[in-house]
């Protein structure tokens, strides 16, 4: 009976080392990530590319980094290291330069969303600043929400709203403050007076006023007055 007793305690032993020896060992892994749109389907370093809407060239992307994520919503482009772009007429003629810190353009959309250090020059000597500005492509122009400094060879604009066509020929600047040429708010010349005016009273002349050459800036009803 004893001798039976051991030999059932060695079997039972027996089976456990042998569970023990097959058992597999825990992996301790993270679970799996599902988010794809973190993922970038393209990353290309040291770009200096000719980019064309509709079979034309409309501008030069020159940046040290670029991704591109299709999964996102909406898609885009982003620029995290700064972009500098060239920008182009229809006839393959240079208009401008635009420089950010960082940038996104969404494809779909046709908008650029540029941050940071924001600049923009063109051939005519005009200058714009400011840490925001949208670049609407489907619309043909510029805007922004935030504080915008413009410069050109006449005059400086600055405000907290800034709107322009593509071209920055015809821009809106409410909240502003600026200075002018003092050529801009000379009256203009007056035709000289005819003989039967001669004897008109010289008092009277002199208490009117001449006619003031409006500044070519539109701005709406909000807009400060701009000191010369």
């Amino acid at each position: 009976m004893e001798s039976r007793l051991i030999r059932f305690w060695l079997l039972a032993f027996g089976i456990w080392l042998l569970v023990v020896a097959c058992e597999q060992p825990k992996e301790h892994t993270a679970p799996a990530i599902h988010e794809r749109d973190s993922v970038s389907m393209m990353t290309t370093y040291g770009v200096n590319t000719l980019i064309s809407d509709s079979g034309v060239i409309k501008y030069r992307i020159v940046t040290e980094r670029w991704d591109v994520n299709t999964i996102k919503n909406p898609s885009r482009w982003t620029f995290e290291r700064g972009v500098f772009l060239e920008q182009y007429d229809n006839q393959f003629h240079v208009e401008g330069y635009v420089f950010a810190d960082t940038a996104w353009y969404y494809d779909q959309l046709k908008l650029w969303e540029l941050r940071g250090r924001v600049r923009i020059r063109n051939l005519n000597g005009l200058v714009f600043r400011s840490e925001e500005l949208f670049w609407d492509g489907m619309n043909h122009e510029y805007y922004s929400h935030k504080y915008s400094r413009l410069v050109t060879p006449e005059r400086e604009l600055e405000g907290t709203y800034f709107r322009s066509d593509e071209h920055m020929r015809h821009y809106v600047v409410t909240n502003s403050t600026g200075s002018f040429q003092s050529s801009d708010l000379e009256p203009e010349e007056e035709e000289p007076a005819k003989e039967n005016d001669k004897n008109k009273n010289a008092a009277d002349t002199a208490k009117q006023k001449p006619p003031v050459r409006q500044a070519a800036v539109k701005h709406k009803a909000t807009t400060k007055p701009i000191q010369p």
